[in-house]
């Protein structure tokens, strides 16, 4: 019996798509997809390529975005989760926390990646409005998932290379305040090991996941995680199962590409989503 794809999760997808590369979009959309999540998306930027290479071009979507918004609402498009990554400028950013804000009153789950920076430092072009913006975009998430340096910005806590689990507990402490529900930190230094730790709200419980730590850097990858991540929850499994699985996946498929020559590319993603049934 051929399954009713209807009956999958409707989810949409606020983040930039690149021409050449497999980073946020072009990450999300095989994962999801593979997972059955049936997949809407709504680019915040067009980007020629991957930024690692040092040249590119950017060609901001705001008024299309806007002009967008207006025809689903006329057309009554309705999406049971929505996902936002990558945010261009301030206008934007209130474009889309207003618009997670309307869709959080109905129901819909709202999953937050603050791409703001990594290492302790912000990405060139983010400053002090980018922080704030993202704490309000934050404010109406359900699940949000920064990096250690995200978070970092966000609860205005100090970065450190080790951080201890009395910090950590603080900054998801104060990322709820902010209006978050779950918390998921990653690329946390705890305890002399590699970690993600979190705090789901349906189940009131925190929890830290160790991991091996690669020494190798590819483009899209919290994309991936974030994708599995949501994709998890959206089939029913428990925030930490979903990290977990998330984690292996990451890992998994970045093992597979280890001798690919240009790493810049980011992970060949449709050549080994099989990767995702292996860790499931």
């Amino acid at each position: 019996m051929t399954e009713n794809i209807q009956n999958h999760p409707q989810a949409l997808l606020i983040n930039d798509l690149a021409g050449y590369g497999k980073v946020a979009l072009s990450a999300m959309i095989p994962v999801l997809s593979h997972m059955g999540v049936n997949v809407y998306n709504l680019p915040t930027a067009l980007v020629s390529n991957t930024l690692d290479y040092g040249k590119f071009d950017i060609l901001d979507t705001t008024e299309y975005m806007k002009n967008t918004l207006r025809v689903w609402e006329e057309l009554g498009f309705s999406f049971q989760a929505v996902s936002t990554g990558f945010i261009v400028n301030q206008e934007q950013a209130g474009l889309v926390t207003e618009y997670c804000r309307k869709q959080s009153e109905k129901g819909v789950r709202i999953f937050c990646d603050p791409i703001m920076g990594d290492d302790g430092r912000l990405y060139n072009g983010m400053d002090a409005e980018t922080v704030e913006n993202m704490k309000r975009l934050v404010s109406c998430a359900d699940y949000i998932v920064p990096n250690y340096t995200e978070a970092a910005f966000l609860t205005g806590m100090e970065y450190r290379e080790q951080a201890s689990e009395e910090e950590i507990r603080e900054m998801i402490g104060r990322l709820r305040e902010l209006g978050a529900k779950s918390v998921v930190v990653t690329s946390v230094e705890l305890d002399g090991q590699h970690q993600v730790c979190g705090y789901d709200h349906r189940t009131g419980e925190s929890f830290r996941i160790p991991f091996d730590y690669i020494p190798v850097r590819f483009p899209g990858t919290g994309d991936i995680f974030s994708a599995v991540m949501m994709g998890g929850i959206l089939g029913g499994r428990s925030l930490e199962q979903s990290v977990k699985h998330a984690m292996d996946t990451v890992r998994g498929m970045i093992l597979k590409n280890l001798e690919n020559q240009d790493r810049y590319k980011g992970i060949l993603i449709e050549s080994c989503l099989e990767v995702l049934d292996e860790q499931a």
